[in-house]
């Protein structure tokens, strides 16, 4: 009996397990079995294939866009101030669109009150403010004499600040019990990016009024550091430079530093002599074509600079005549270099705390506003305070006086400023006697 069970045993294994050799060879007939070696082959073959050809698709699409957007950059350019004012303005609120975009997701989530609402109207009060006081400072001369602005110039800061309160009173209204941290934090998010960004792109604008020279060339260093930190990183990048941004090599960082002071004192070098590019913005018509004209700035004009005594045997001369803009060039540069790559660490940081790629796809190929223009920010600011600090000619405006004479005399002292004027003018031949005549009527 034992023999037999043995054997029934042996024979129930048997065709267990052929019953199982057959069911896995039917599967393998079905396809349910796991692929064959030569199937992956061929899926690998085909994904690498699939791979190369978007990666040669995104480089057609970046390629593309990056000389429509040079070519645009440069046609405006050259259609005057006022279009690439316009054109900073956009980049502005886009950045800001995209920042606060970021941070507002988790706002929809709660389906809170008010919050895309108040983010909004911050960003108009905040540049209301901004583009006002440089309106009122450049062009004094045109909104105080105006009847209808003269009120909103006089007392432009104070409408300001009233309308920033009507804000904080509504961001103060729509607090919800249970949500306070959360809105507390949006509030400071809020206001961290319109100083971030809001304010230090105003400087740029004030930059295109000193002078477009003083808008390109910043612009310019930022973009030639950009691109040699990417030739010098893949040619002879070895060591990482900081832990953000693990690409990054001191290689790169040091190499475009070296790159940019050269290739930037090479393009001032051209830009100082057209007299379009380092006039201030006097009329919003001018253009590339209109023959601006202005007394140049002492920097863009050649100065004699005696050599160091160390450099003379190797340069045979004890004077040398240069343009004193190339040695500021040079601090420009270094700054570009050194430190406005900070500006893209910090957005490499702020993505990485919420978790994505790009700040958003507004230009295709290469991401969002923002990730194209987290180095400019940092870059015209400086540019302004280096300006306004070291190059700037400070003297008195018209508009200066004319603001004194409207807010400091009485209407009597008004009138006996324009009869002396008058005057003096007549005196020196300018104006005839009628007009004198005239004016000697008007006061009595």
């Amino acid at each position: 009996m034992a023999p037999k069970r043995s054997s029934s045993g042996s024979v129930a294994q048997s065709a267990k397990g052929h019953g199982g050799k057959k069911k896995h060879q039917n599967n393998v007939e079905n396809g349910s079995a796991t692929v064959s070696a030569p199937e992956t082959v061929q899926d690998k073959a085909t994904n690498a294939v699939m791979e190369k050809e978007k990666k040669k698709q995104n480089f057609i699409v970046r390629t593309v866009w990056t000389i429509v957007m040079i070519a645009g950059f440069f046609i405006l350019l050259a259609a005057g101030h006022i279009w690439i004012m316009a054109l900073v303005t956009a980049i502005q609120i886009l950045t800001f669109k995209e920042v606060i975009a970021v941070a507002n997701e988790p706002a929809r989530e709660k389906k809170l009150p008010y919050g895309k609402v108040i983010n909004w109207y911050f960003l108009a009060t905040t540049i209301y403010f901004l583009y006002g006081e440089s309106v009122v400072y450049y062009f004094k001369q045109v909104v105080l004499v105006d009847y209808y602005l003269l009120p909103f110039a006089t007392h432009h800061r104070f409408i300001s600040y009233m309308l920033y309160i009507i804000g904080f009173m509504i961001f103060v209204s729509s607090l919800e019990k249970g949500h306070y941290k959360f809105q507390f934090a949006q509030f400071a998010f809020t206001h961290v990016t319109l100083l971030l960004v809001v304010v230090q792109a105003h400087f740029i604008m004030n930059n295109i009024f000193a002078g477009m020279f003083w808008f390109f060339l910043p612009a310019s260093l930022v973009i030639i550091n950009d691109i040699f930190a990417y030739l010098c990183g893949i040619t002879f990048g070895r060591t990482p430079l900081i832990k953000i941004s693990p690409k990054k090599t001191v290689e790169g960082f040091v190499g475009a530093w070296i790159s940019t002071i050269i290739i930037g004192m090479i393009l001032s070098h051209f830009l100082i002599k057209w007299k379009y590019m380092i006039c201030p913005i006097t009329d919003f018509s001018a253009n590339a074509w209109s023959g601006l004209a202005c007394d140049p700035n002492p920097v863009f004009v050649k100065q004699t600079f005696a050599v160091p005594s160390f450099l003379v045997p190797l340069l045979h001369r004890k004077t040398y005549e240069i343009e004193p803009i190339h040695f500021h060039v040079m601090v420009m540069a270094s700054f570009s270099s050194l430190i406005a790559p900070f500006g893209g660490f910090f957005a490499s940081g702020l993505k990485r705390t919420f978790q994505i790629k790009d700040f958003g796809d507004t230009i295709p190929g290469h991401g969002g506003i923002t990730d194209r223009m987290d180095c400019q920010f940092l870059m015209g600011f400086f540019s302004f305070m280096y300006y306004d600090s070291f190059i700037a000619t400070h003297h008195l405006r018209v508009g200066s006086v004319l603001e004194t004479a409207i807010q400091s005399l009485t209407l009597a002292e008004q009138m006996q400023l324009v009869s002396s004027l008058h005057k003096y003018l007549y005196n020196q031949g300018y104006i005839t006697d009628e007009t004198l005549e005239c004016l000697e009527k008007i006061r009595s």
